[in-house]
């Protein structure tokens, strides 16, 4: 599921390129331009992990190895053979400030900086070799002119797809559902033989192996360095690109829980004494959060904002701590991740693209 990231994590062994806002506080970093960073990704911890991505492909008997540029965010642009990487990976104070606004660090261990390189890699190569223009790949994966969804509701028992990244997100989009099959044909620890042996995504798995050999030693048809939004290019505020990020990730589910909330905490004259429900959830948080997190691969920043929620609920309703503090962090814990996987079975949560 989902890992934490952190500042130290994106930072590795490498050495911070020396910039002044590097000593800024997080208010005052905050109005920088992004062009005004003035990064590389020369000396960073991403470099590392780039190399290894080159090896994996060089190991399959693959030519192809694509550019990399640092952006606002991940992402491999239509009919560019490269990759985009987030700037917060490319110098720990950015990291830092990643953590702060959005409670973790995408790609900021070295493993989880792999799978997301992976999967846009996949995207990378099907623009070098236009690969999404074959009929093949049209009648496995479906065509890429099916219109992205801004939300898609997975189903998690599905076995038509592979499981790589958070969310079930080959079940996005065909262009996604491809980059994450080539992701898990390409790691070299997948074992996907063993691991799909009874999937209907196991299909998938053996046309992609036929698709790469067929490119083996074949050089790309698209050789293009363009590099799309790069950072240098743009002139939005750190602030700006966090207030965008925030109203994307930030949808809240519907508040159903007011008697589960019941069965922690009360109202009650006898409880007057105790501590409010609120403090309590406030002294919580941050280990349920990320405990929910790793279970249901929910986004934190969306299952903070449901914390914010239930806080606001339990003050309306005057509630305090009815039963024990360990049992209570408990039946939380629960709570949201019963309450997160409700809504991703049944099919009435959406996740953002």
């Amino acid at each position: 599921m989902k890992q934490v990231g952190s500042a130290e994590a994106a930072s590795g062994r490498s050495v911070p390129q020396q910039l002044e806002w590097a000593e800024w506080r997080d208010e005052k970093l905050l109005d920088l331009r992004l062009c005004d960073l003035r990064l590389t990704l020369e000396g960073s911890q991403i470099t590392d992990q780039i190399r290894q991505l080159y090896d994996e492909l060089a190991a399959r008997g693959l030519l192809f190895r694509p550019h990399c540029w640092l952006s606002d965010e991940w992402f491999s642009p239509d009919g560019v053979p490269g990759i985009a990487v987030p700037f917060y990976l490319a110098h720990p104070r950015l990291a830092q400030l990643e953590l702060a606004q959005m409670l973790e660090v995408e790609g900021g261990t070295p493993d989880w900086c792999m799978r997301i390189l992976r999967h846009e890699a996949g995207h990378a190569l099907e623009n070098a070799y236009r690969v999404r223009r074959r009929r093949d790949r049209q009648a496995v994966f479906g065509k890429s002119t099916q219109p992205y969804p801004k939300f898609y509701s997975p189903k998690p028992y599905s076995k038509s797809y592979v499981l790589h990244l958070d969310m079930w997100y080959a079940q996005s989009h065909p262009d996604e559902d491809f980059a994450e099959t080539f992701a898990v044909w390409l790691n070299p620890q997948s074992l996907w033989r063993e691991r799909y042996a009874d999937w209907p995504a196991l299909k998938k798995l053996e046309y992609m192996d036929g698709l790469m050999s067929t490119l083996a030693g074949a050089r790309p048809s698209v050789a293009t360095k363009q590099r799309v939004d790069s950072l240098s290019r743009l002139r939005k505020t750190l602030r700006e690109h966090y207030e965008l990020k925030h109203k994307h990730y930030g949808t809240p589910h519907p508040t159903f829980y007011d008697r589960d909330l019941r069965k922690i905490f009360s109202d009650a004259p006898e409880y007057r004494t105790k501590t409010t429900a609120a403090e309590f959830l406030a002294r919580v948080r941050q280990d349920v959060r990320r405990e929910v997190a790793s279970w249901t691969g929910e986004y934190q920043y969306t299952i903070d904002r449901v914390f914010d929620d239930i806080m606001a609920r339990c003050r309306e309703q005057n509630l305090r701590l009815a039963i024990p503090e360990e049992k209570a962090k408990l039946n939380v814990t629960i709570l949201m991740t019963v309450q997160t996987m409700n809504y991703l079975h049944g099919g009435h949560h959406r996740v953002a693209l």
